[in-house]
């Protein structure tokens, strides 16, 4: 699905557009209300859900990754779960070249693959809106920058569910580029005062092997991709041109070529994300750089001794 979000989804304030879909969010609110599924409790292996109430661009896939780092380090053995969709083939490598992967169309057989080979704790990427599973931890991970939007559901805004859900979950990560919080956190400690929140910083981890010094061209297609150029701004890459596609967007050949001749005419190198490269897949990736990032959890003792005490 090649998904690209209303601009009026992120304003601070519903518009006129966002009034007009109104009815129709509150149709999906309903459904998903009636829809609701009798729980699957798993006592043969642990699980964790890392997901959003926010659609796309809250930085779920590198924490899922860096949770994964942190419960190896702590001698549990892990996996990732995520059910398989055809336009999300970047994750799931991106997922892949990081640790075991159960990926199958639906999680409940992913699932049941990884509790066959003994995993001790299965990671689930996405998954916090798929009702049948009752998780020994979730994780609710949203954008510091971009927040709840407007605040409004599907189709009016970028809410799956109403931020009072917050309440049926565990604990918040708060990611981004060092942004103040303070008010975030406020609101949802107002919803569960007990709500564990975590902040991370997106940190690149191969700057040294790009030249900063060059005028670049960034290209992404991703939930958000004014995330990635503020990253790229705060490292001091000189960005001279911007293209944004889809999210999940699959490049062809052509879009390739027009890529790196406009790069050319503006004598400028060319950057994208880690997750757009493994999208780029067979095409000719050579003269296309990759920034490699992750989030570092500033209140990391906090985590650890959070996942020990869940686990």
């Amino acid at each position: 699905m090649k998904f690209k979000k209303p601009n009026f989804w992120d304003y601070k304030k519903p518009n006129l557009f966002a009034y007009i879909l109104l009815p129709f969010a509150y149709i999906i609110k309903l459904i998903n209300f009636i829809s609701k599924k009798e729980k699957i409790i798993t006592e043969k292996i642990k699980t964790i859900c890392i997901g959003n109430i926010y659609l796309g661009g809250t930085g779920k896939t590198p924490i899922t990754i860096k949770i994964n780092q942190i419960l190896n380090k702590l001698n549990f053995k892990t996996a990732f779960v995520k059910k398989k969709y055809h336009d999300q083939e970047d994750e799931q490598k991106m997922l892949s070249s990081y640790g075991k992967l159960f990926c199958k169309n639906n999680r409940i057989n992913a699932l049941k693959d990884a509790i066959n080979e003994y995993i001790d704790v299965a990671i689930f990427d996405d998954g916090l809106q798929d009702k049948i599973f009752d998780y020994n931890i979730t994780f609710v991970c949203f954008n510091a920058q971009t927040w709840i939007g407007n605040s409004f559901c599907i189709p009016s805004g970028p809410l799956r569910e109403d931020l009072k859900s917050i309440k049926k979950y565990d604990a918040v990560f708060l990611n981004g580029n060092g942004e103040n919080t303070i008010e975030i956190e406020d609101v949802l400690k107002n919803i569960k005062p007990d709500l564990k929140i975590f902040n991370a910083e997106y940190m690149p981890l191969n700057i040294k092997e790009l030249d900063i010094n060059q005028n670049y061209l960034a290209f992404s297609g991703i939930g958000n991709p004014d995330t990635f150029l503020k990253t790229l701004k705060k490292n001091n890459f000189k960005i001279i041109k911007t293209i944004n596609f889809p999210d999940h967007y699959k490049y062809s050949n052509r879009d390739i070529t027009k890529i790196k001749e406009t790069a050319k005419n503006l004598k400028a190198k060319i950057v994208t994300t880690e997750k757009d490269y493994y999208r780029l897949n067979k095409l000719n990736t050579e003269g296309i750089d990759f920034l490699k990032i992750e989030l570092k959890i500033t209140n990391e003792n906090q985590l650890i001794n959070f996942l020990n005490k869940k686990l």
